[in-house]
């Protein structure tokens, strides 16, 4: 999970002038390919980050915020008429700079951007956010939150006015009605049709090394109330990443985002962590390594048509429908033979069967020895 932040605010001018103001709290989670497995780690924006490259121009302006050693964050704002809005968010990371991304298997300078939803931010008012807004792109979830904007700043002076974000936006409250209505029965929620099947795919060097069918569903529990979402196949990017060792899958639709990362031990794989953010108004975040879920030979692929409950951690649940994995060895773009796991469970009945059944031929000999033993003893007392 994220790590509070304690926020930054600072000041950027134009002739002397202050010609944009911030004050905001960002938190990153960055997931990173390490020597043999894949690497997630969670870190803020430091208080000290400098703004070198932060600039103000006439119907645009840029926050650009620095920190370690050759990272960045930026925003731009663009003016239109009588309000503005935000552009792309661009973050800049440096995977060689150990002390944010320890273990990188790559020293690589990576560059992600995606758009803001601050909009219609009227001219001569601050923008005000308390709630988190998370921002995705690619490996990595930025997370912003109590952010005070004011992008184009009249005459060097703040203005008071204040142009609240729509999360921040008070419920308000239907009038009760004067009619007094007949209770009606409480309904359990609709349960969720069972999700669309999606087919996967990730290829390295022009061929596919990774394939995944199935149906999705996300199970979380966010200040103490669950809730469940089916993850939606039509439209989603597909990322990922294939390995000796370790291979990746990366799902993102509009409302979440899903990694599944494998591990090989050589002669059998296994899912071995799970990352899962939701976007969708809930700003939910869960991390799990050390899994052993879909464990099968290497060469095969695993496969469960059943429907799979998995609980990932106190916050997190799993749900597959008609799924079949193959992270290592794909040949020719196709499945290898798959392993069910309704054979696999039904290989264990017959060697617990066959124990059960020698276990009870061993009592009866047992019983039948001390029977036949005692029946002697006793005819050997009445031949006196």
């Amino acid at each position: 999970m994220f790590h509070q932040s304690h926020g930054i605010e600072v000041n950027v001018t134009d002739k002397d002038k202050l010609c944009l103001y911030a004050k905001l709290q960002l938190n990153f989670t960055v997931s990173y390919e390490g020597n043999q497995t894949i690497h997630t780690n969670s870190f803020k924006l430091p208080e000290n980050a400098t703004t070198d490259g932060s600039e103000c121009h006439d119907n645009s302006s840029t926050l650009k915020l620095n920190f370690g050693a050759g990272h960045s964050w930026s925003i731009n704002f663009i003016k239109n008429g009588e309000s503005y809005h935000a552009g792309l968010v661009t973050f800049i990371y440096n995977l060689s700079d150990t002390s944010y991304f320890p273990g990188a298997s790559s020293n690589k300078t990576m560059n992600v951007s995606r758009n803001a939803s601050i909009t219609d931010v009227e001219l001569n008012t601050c923008y005000s956010c308390n709630s988190n807004e998370m921002i995705s792109a690619d490996q990595v979830n930025m997370t912003l939150s109590n952010v005070l904007i004011q992008a184009f700043v009249i005459n060097g002076s703040m203005s008071e006015n204040i142009t609240v974000c729509a999360a921040d936006q008070p419920v308000i409250p239907t009038s009760p009605s004067t009619t007094t209505a007949a209770p009606t029965p409480t309904t359990p929620p609709t349960p969720l049709p069972t999700p669309q099947t999606g087919n996967y795919s990730v290829e390295s060097n022009a061929s596919v090394c990774l394939l995944a069918n199935f149906g999705l569903r996300i199970g979380f529990k966010l200040n103490q109330k669950y809730h469940e979402m089916n993850f939606n196949p039509v439209g989603a990017n597909v990322f990922g990443s294939c390995g000796f060792d370790s291979s990746e899958l990366m799902l993102e639709s509009e409302e979440m985002i899903v990694t599944f990362t494998f591990f090989n031990d050589t002669k059998k794989f296994h899912l071995h962590t799970l990352n899962v953010t939701v976007n969708a108004g809930f700003g939910f975040n869960e991390v799990k390594t050390n899994l052993s879920l879909w464990e099968t030979n290497i060469g095969s692929s695993y496969m469960c048509n059943k429907e799979q409950n998995s609980t990932i951690t106190d916050q997190l649940s799993l749900y597959t429908f008609n799924l079949r994995v193959q992270p290592f060895g794909v040949q020719k773009g196709v499945f290898s033979t798959a392993v069910d796991c309704q054979a696999e469970a039904e290989s264990y009945v017959v060697p617990i069967a066959v124990g059960v059944a020698l276990v009870i031929l061993i009592l009866i000999v047992v019983v039948a020895y001390f029977i036949g033993r005692r029946r002697n003893m006793a005819s050997g007392y009445q031949s006196f």
